[in-house]
């Protein structure tokens, strides 16, 4: 196309275009999209079609129409991932993004869907053609399963030899709005805990059984602010100019990041906002969307601490951190508490996009559904503790989130969070420590970073 003359790539696109209608494909997902539902068009049933796709197939929200496709339409799916970083995440030789390989069979009509998938997480690209081969026989050899739902007791290891080339999991693909998580992941039962923490149940590895625990989507208990755009885009009728930051600003923002300054909790807005002429009513409107506290759009655990920051005054969101409004301001202290625990980077983690190394992505909408504590189902009690909490550690450092494990602050905020907020006792503590020992160790999280030498478990 990067050849041929303008008139030529017109006629293309419109020809797209209209082989497009009515698919799953998306604009924002990329010619990937259009690829993958035009092989769905030529498919006859009982036909197999297997698709080496971006990682971004399995979790990103403009891609919800495919998984809904695959899950519909398609049974016997087996979803191939890389749990490896840089080119090792990848099937092609080309490209430095995490890739999936999607093979399933299109069920007549006859034939219902099962709404499940074999999730295969290799631990890295296979080396040669032999060993390839050697991993398809494996894998599809393997009559064993062990499910996302049965609770932190890992996958059915995948060997080839005498090495453990990676897990299968059975999983759901049910829900294609909010994504299929269970790939990528390098030890399962980190998948299956974040799995049963998104439901409600706290089940930790070694823990016989799972504990209940109040949680719903953020949507349910607050909002999620606007967009970045919706503030200073003028296609959005944004009544707003960015600056750089001031002590004085009337309308302050949180806008980009900066990692050596986002280690405690409370962070300084680093821009303001400044009203454009003939914008005021406007400005009025979109400034009530502006809150305490924002969520980290695009978490890179390597280097960043913080998955939820806190402002000491009202400040818009911006690029990298939208704001989150609650109806009640000591949900505020509950969300930075809760949000920079082991078990809120666990709920980040599961929801977020994985495609990169270390770096967890989340769209305004996708965050919309992210799973949190319900703060609506604590007592007063409950909540002046998460103050007092929020209070102890406003002034504590924090350590790039990959080594949570090892962060004695944030072993701290753990103990706060697991005995005195939510009541449970030392040894539900402790296995909170094990599971953040085992989230550091994904290589989704490290990204491949050594960590500092000395590096052990804080509890």
């Amino acid at each position: 196309a990067f050849d041929a003359s303008p008139r030529e790539q017109s006629e293309m696109a419109d020809r797209l275009k209209q082989a497009a209608k009515q698919t799953s494909y998306h604009g924002h997902a990329g010619l990937a999209s259009a690829f993958a539902a035009l092989a769905d068009k030529k498919l006859r049933p009982g036909g197999v079609v297997a698709l080496v796709l971006p990682f971004t197939a399995i979790s990103g929200s403009s891609w919800a129409k495919f998984r809904e496709l695959m899950a519909a339409n398609y049974t016997d799916l087996t979803v191939v991932s890389i749990a490896a970083n840089g080119r090792d995440m990848s099937f092609s030789s080309e490209t430095g993004i995490a890739e999936c390989l999607i093979i399933g069979r299109k069920r007549p009509e006859n034939e219902k869907p099962d709404h499940r998938a074999k999730f295969v997480s290799l631990r890295r690209r296979p080396a040669s053609f032999v060993e390839s081969s050697e991993l398809s026989k494996a894998i599809w050899d393997n009559a064993s399963t062990r499910t996302l739902e049965n609770g932190p007791y890992g996958g059915i290891p995948i060997y080839c030899g005498d090495w453990t080339a990676g897990e299968i999991l059975d999983a759901p693909t049910a829900n294609s709005e909010i994504g299929w998580g269970a790939a990528r992941i390098f030890d399962a039962s980190v998948a299956q805990s974040a799995y049963s923490l998104s439901k409600g149940h706290l089940w930790l590895p070694a823990e016989p059984a799972p504990l209940e625990l109040p949680i719903a989507p953020l949507h349910h208990v607050g909002n999620r602010g606007l967009d970045s755009q919706m503030f200073i885009s003028p296609a959005h009728k944004g009544p707003f100019t960015k600056a750089p930051s001031s002590p004085t600003a009337t309308y302050p923002s949180m806008w980009n990041h900066d990692a050596m300054s986002e280690t405690r909790m409370i962070c300084a807005p680093d821009s303001q906002l400044l009203v454009r002429v003939g914008m005021e009513e406007r400005s009025i409107e979109i400034w009530k969307s502006a809150s305490r506290v924002h969520i980290n759009r695009e978490f890179t655990f390597g280097s960043q601490a913080l998955s939820v920051a806190f402002t000491q005054q009202r400040s818009a969101g911006g690029v990298a951190w939208p704001n989150v409004i609650f109806g009640d301001e000591r949900f505020d202290y509950a969300f930075s508490v809760w949000g920079n625990s082991t078990l809120g980077l666990l709920c980040y983690w599961w929801r977020s996009s994985r495609q990169q190394s270390s770096k967890a992505r989340m769209t305004i909408r996708s965050a919309a559904t992210l799973p949190i504590l319900d703060f609506r189902a604590l007592s007063d009690e409950q909540l002046a503790t998460a103050q007092a909490i929020f209070d102890e550690f406003r002034d504590k450092e924090l350590q790039p989130a990959y080594l949570a494990d090892a962060d004695p602050n944030r072993a701290l905020l753990d103990c706060r969070v697991v005995c005195d907020l939510l009541g449970f006792d030392g040894g539900v503590y402790e296995a909170v420590r094990r599971l953040a020992a085992k989230w550091c160790a994904e290589p989704s999280v490290h990204g491949g970073k050594a960590r500092p030498q000395g590096a052990r478990l804080a509890i």
